[in-house]
């Protein structure tokens, strides 16, 4: 039990218990679930505590795993909130379609999905995964079962795509998924010098492009500093319209005592990376997996962290600033001497989500992994929260386990409208660490800092 509800990216503990969605579903019908004792559980891929409830109970929610219905001619999807990603792939593929957002990995289930409003390679072109939700059902502790959309119970709808699962318990939902003529991907990496190059590379390879992303050699100063790659690609008009089987051959079968992505590891495969991609810059066909997921291919890639687990740090900063705040990142990190094991930087779009809180803004968002090194990696994460804070920007709270209230208040100016819609029976760790701090009697961030 406790591995199963393990936080999948930290070292976090599990929850003191889990129901099963049955059981959950008859105490809020009942009207017994008591003030801030539950939380949907999915498929455990956040990557720090917004998907953790000491004080209560989490909810298994991947019983409820049936797809109900897939509309050939529309794309529209109706499923249980806790099927798989994998699943809906899977059974739209024969019918010509694929999800319109995926992050990066599959294994999330749809309800965590919505509840995080995820996003992927293609925010420029489609926003988030919030974007394309048609409606859904949620049972609160009054007994009742709403069905929210844009225009039945427009206020919930709004609250409960990027909630965190703070306003009920989402059963099932109906989705828009996006028709494309096969599964695999034309992919083109191109190597760029700095990161100035990358800018000047990003906007038109959007423009061009359905998906792009760039990784970075994070370890490089001086003049190499923010050289990497960006990759672009489109669905290939000639491919396969059958899904692969989800997960990889390989795993990693137990728990090193230690961190095995240390520093010399990390600088020795980047210059490997980076060496290999630089010379197959011709585009290529490539299978879904291996472009949208591949960390999916390992199993438990986690435990190379080490038993203290990983910190992941996403920013997102207005397009104004990164020029100068992206280096300012980036140059932070190599004065703590800390090595991010996988450093993604890509452009979000306008396109705006229907979601009261949402990650993805108008930017350049910097993703980056570090090894729990306890203090030091803690004062790190700090600086990195006060740059982004500084320049306009936020900080991702599902892929969080420790920034501040005062930092997300900066980067959620609505979050007391959420916390008004809240279910009383709900709350997570995440949210009782961040928001349940702060008095808005006493005059809000400043009381709670």
């Amino acid at each position: 039990m406790a591995e199963r509800f393990l936080s999948f990216g930290l070292a976090t503990p599990p929850a003191p218990r889990a129901i099963n969605a049955d059981d959950a579903i008859a105490l809020l019908k009942g009207g017994q679930a008591k003030e801030a004792s539950l939380l949907a559980y999915g498929n455990g891929r956040s990557y720090g505590d917004s998907c953790q409830n000491q004080a209560g109970a989490v909810v298994d929610m991947r019983t409820l795993n049936h797809i109900r219905a897939l509309n050939s001619e529309t794309g529209v999807l109706e499923a249980d909130a806790g099927v798989l990603l994998s699943d809906i792939i899977a059974h739209a593929a024969p019918y010509g379609f694929f999800p319109a957002v995926v992050p990066g990995t599959q294994f999330v289930t749809l309800g965590g999905a919505i509840a995080n409003d995820v996003h992927g390679k293609n925010h420029h072109r489609r926003g988030t995964f919030g974007c394309h939700v048609e409606s859904f059902t949620l049972l609160r502790s009054d007994g009742k079962t709403y069905r929210c959309s844009a225009s039945d119970n427009p206020r919930l709808f709004a609250a409960t795509i990027g909630g965190m699962g703070l306003t009920g318990l989402m059963l099932s939902a109906s989705i828009r998924l996006m028709r494309v003529p096969s599964l695999d991907i034309v992919e083109k990496a191109t190597p760029f010098r700095d990161l100035a190059e990358f800018f000047d590379l990003a906007a038109a390879a959007d423009q061009a492009n359905e998906y792009s992303v760039a990784w970075i050699d994070q370890l490089t100063g001086g003049r190499n500093s923010g050289r990497g790659l960006l990759f672009s690609g489109n669905h290939a008009e000639h491919g396969s319209h059958a899904a692969s089987r989800a997960g990889g051959n390989l795993s990693v079968p137990f728990q090193p005592p230690f961190n095995v992505l240390n520093r010399p590891f990390l600088t020795a495969f980047n210059a490997a990376y980076r060496w290999k991609k630089s010379h197959a810059t011709a585009p290529r066909r490539t299978g879904y997996h291996g472009f949208f997921f591949p960390l999916d291919g390992v199993r438990d890639w986690n435990r190379l962290y080490g038993p203290n687990g990983l910190f992941q740090h996403q920013s997102v900063v207005p397009e104004e600033a990164a020029r100068s705040v992206v280096p300012e990142l980036l140059a932070a990190t190599r004065r703590a001497w800390q090595g991010s094991f996988l450093t993604v930087l890509k452009r979000f779009g306008s396109i705006c989500s229907p979601a009261l809180l949402s990650f993805p803004r108008p930017g350049y968002t910097l993703t980056l992994d570090f090894p729990n090194k306890g203090a030091a990696t803690l004062a790190l994460l700090g600086e990195l929260d006060r740059i982004t804070v500084a320049a306009g920007g936020a900080v991702n709270p599902y892929k969080d386990a420790r920034m501040s209230a005062g930092v997300f208040a900066a980067s959620f100016a609505d979050w007391p409208r959420l916390e008004a819609l809240r279910d009383p029976a709900f709350m997570s760790d995440f949210w009782a660490r961040t928001a349940g701090s702060i008095d808005l009697r006493r005059g809000g961030v400043e009381a709670a800092e």
